[in-house]
């Protein structure tokens, strides 16, 4: 272990980690297809990302022209199960992640995954993509039970337990794209690092995040340099 001060550093999954941007927007329209009505675009199904399922195919039907309760609770299942029959046929990492996760190995610094993204999701885009080796916990947004996803601090403080450490003891560090991500951060008593180019609600120097990155080669430098502050 060097100097490096940080011992566990945390991902969140989409917008983050990777831009799972392309295989959502295929499920949801081919979901709304079957529901007889219009594709979105990748631009218009971006900003839907990042606030669970529900909430991307609720807004996804107002946006076709269909706000009935009962498609929502109809076509759910249809966008879970071709979602999950196409994980990581098109999440691709970001730019720069895979070398700062090299820099991380080599330093000896654990790295977790922290996501809203069903458990068993996550596991799965991860192992299809290759990465699932390279963490030492994948929290999802129902690992920890009904109410405790982010912006809960519970998945953030198991983050560090998994990891070996000890929450509010062992340094550790989160980097995201939403509220979600600071909150759940900042709620468990450690920096957070928000990145500029996921799938952003509102305008990213809004997050209250401790610094903003908008490249992986940025996040070493970035982390060392709030360290000390």
């Amino acid at each position: 272990m060097t100097d490096f001060p940080y011992q566990i550093i945390g991902f969140d999954l989409d917008g983050t980690l990777l831009d799972t941007s392309p295989e959502l927007t295929a499920s949801v329209n081919h979901t709304l297809a079957l529901a007889g009505l219009p594709p979105l675009t990748l631009d218009e199904i971006k900003p839907m990302v990042g606030l669970g399922a529900k909430h991307m195919l609720q807004v996804g039907l107002e946006r076709a022209g269909n706000r009935d309760p009962q498609a929502l609770r109809d076509y759910l299942p249809v966008l879970l199960d071709h979602y999950g029959a196409h994980l990581g046929s098109a999440s691709p990492p970001y730019p720069g992640l895979l070398d700062a996760m090299a820099r991380f190995d080599a330093m000896g610094v654990k790295m977790a995954v922290v996501t809203n993204k069903y458990e068993r999701f996550a596991l799965k885009l991860l192992t299809q993509v290759g990465l699932i080796d390279r963490f030492g916990a994948v929290i999802g947004g129902d690992t920890m039970g009904k109410g405790k996803a982010k912006p809960d601090r519970a998945p953030i403080d198991e983050m560090i337990r998994r990891c070996g450490g000890e929450p509010g003891v062992t340094p550790a560090a989160f980097i995201g794209d939403s509220i979600y991500d600071v909150m759940a951060a900042h709620n468990a008593g450690i920096p957070c690092v928000a990145v500029s180019f996921g799938f952003l609600h509102q305008p990213v120097d809004e997050l209250g995040a401790d610094a903003i990155i908008d490249h992986y080669d940025e996040f070493m430098p970035t982390l060392e340099r709030i360290a000390c502050l």
